[in-house]
C-alpha cells in the first residue's frame, strides 16, 4: 500500500494488535495447508505474510485472530494466481471439518434444528460476526452470514468460503446434488464469476447487502443422517467453556461503520438513516463518536477509503461502478474525493497497487 494512501486511512479505536480483536477457531482453516499446495502455492510466503504459522490450522480449540484468518485466504488467492481460491476451498469443506461448532449442526435432529443450534452457537465459533436464519416475505428462507468488523475490509474469500461451507451442511443431510435456490454475496462481481453458479448450482447475484443462501422452507424438516444428541449436547458445553472468558461486544463504532458499509450503494446515508437503521437516536451515535475524536463524515470518508482501496485492486472493476458502490452519484464525484485523500486519480493509485 503506498505511503499517500496511508496518510489517509481511518484507524479504528482498537487495532489488530489488541488481544480484544475478534477471533475464531482455528478448526475453519482445517486442510488449507493441503489446498494452498494443490495449487503449487508458497506455503512460507502465504502464512508468513498472514502472521499465521501453517501448524496452527486446523487446531480444534485454538482461536485465530479473525483478522489474520481473512488475510490468509486473501493472500492465498493473490500468490496462487487464483481469485476464486476461498470458493472453491469452502465447496469441498466438510461439516465435521469445522470442528466442535461443525459437530453441533451435524449432529442434530434435523435440518431446521442444526441450522438454529449453528445459529445460536455461532459467537463461540466466529466474533464481530451475523449469522441468522430467517424468512423472506415471498416464504423462502435465508441463511445470512457477514463479518461485521469493519476493519476487516477484504473479506471476500471468507464469504465464499464460509458460504461453500454451509452449502456442504444442506448437502450433509439432502445429499450432493441439493442446490440452493438463490446465492447473495455482498461483494462486486468478480472475474469468472460463472464458476460461482457451478460452485452452487444456483443463480449467484453480487452487491447485495448481506452475504446469504436462499432456499425453501420444507427442508427445514428433513432428519440429519447422524444425529447424537449425546455428542450434540457434549459439543455446545465444550463451546461453552472454551468461550467464556472473551468478551465478543461489537462497539457502537463499529455497528455504526458496518451499517454505512451496507448503505453506500444506495448513496451516502445520513445520520438520521444510520440511526434508524441501529434504532437509536442520532444524538447517542454523535456522543459516542465524539468521545472518540471522531465526527460521522470522517467515519463515513474512512469507510469509503478502505473500500476504495480494495475495489482499486480488483481490475475487472470499472471506476463508474467502484464510485456507484461508495454512493457516489458519479464517477468524477469519486474522482475529486480520491485525489482530495491521495492527491492522486483513481487510475493512477489502481495503477500503482496493480504493478507496484
Amino acid at each position: 500500500m503506498g505511503e499517500i494512501w496511508q496518510s489517509a486511512k481511518f484507524v479504528p479505536p482498537s487495532s489488530t494488535n489488541d488481544p480484544s480483536s475478534p477471533v475464531i477457531l482455528a478448526s475453519a482453516a482445517t486442510g488449507i495447508v493441503g489446498h494452498i499446495c494443490a495449487q503449487h502455492g508458497d506455503i512460507d510466503g502465504i502464512f508468513g505474510n498472514s502472521g499465521l504459522a501453517p501448524s496452527m490450522t486446523g487446531e480444534p480449540t485454538l482461536q485465530l485472530r479473525l483478522s489474520s484468518f481473512c488475510r490468509l485466504f486473501e493472500e492465498s488467492a493473490r500468490q496462487t494466481e487464483n481469485p476464486n481460491f476461498g470458493l472453491w476451498f469452502g465447496n469441498q469443506f466438510k461439516p465435521h471439518d469445522l470442528g466442535m461448532w461443525g459437530y453441533v449442526g451435524v449432529t442434530s435432529s434435523t435440518l431446521g434444528a442444526a441450522l438454529e443450534n449453528l445459529v445460536n452457537y455461532f459467537p463461540y465459533h466466529q466474533e464481530k460476526s451475523m449469522f441468522q436464519l430467517k424468512s423472506r416475505k415471498d416464504g423462502m428462507m435465508m441463511l445470512e452470514y457477514q463479518i461485521l468488523a469493519p476493519d476487516i475490509v477484504e473479506r471476500r474469500q471468507d464469504a465464499e468460503l464460509s458460504l461453500g461451507m454451509f452449502l456442504n451442511v444442506f448437502r450433509e443431510c439432502l445429499g450432493n446434488e441439493w442446490t440452493p435456490e438463490e446465492v447473495f454475496f455482498e461483494h462486486p462481481k468478480p472475474e469468472a464469476a460463472e464458476e460461482h453458479e457451478i460452485a452452487f448450482g444456483a443463480p449467484t447475484y453480487f452487491s447485495q447487502p448481506t452475504n446469504a443462501l436462499v432456499f425453501r422452507p420444507e427442508t427445514l424438516e428433513h432428519k440429519m443422517p447422524r444425529r447424537d444428541l449425546r455428542l450434540m449436547t457434549m459439543m455446545q458445553t465444550c463451546l461453552e467453556r472454551l468461550g467464556s472468558g472473551r468478551n465478543g461486544c461489537e462497539s457502537l463504532i463499529d455497528r455504526v461503520r458496518s451499517v454505512i458499509r451496507m448503505k453506500l450503494p444506495e448513496g451516502c446515508p445520513s445520520l438520521e438513516v444510520v440511526g434508524n437503521a441501529l434504532q437509536l437516536s442520532s444524538v447517542s451515535i454523535q456522543r459516542e463518536l465524539s468521545l472518540a475524536g471522531l465526527t460521522y463524515k470522517e467515519l463515513i470518508q474512512a469507510t469509503r477509503s478502505d473500500l476504495a482501496h480494495a475495489y482499486l485492486k480488483q481490475r475487472h472493476l470499472p471506476l463508474s461502478e467502484i464510485a456507484f458502490l461508495l454512493g457516489y452519484s458519479e464517477l468524477s464525484a469519486f474522482s475529486r474525493a480520491v485525489r482530495r485523500w491521495t492527491g492522486e486519480s483513481p487510475r493512477a493509485i489502481r495503477n500503482r497497487l496493480l504493478h507496484g
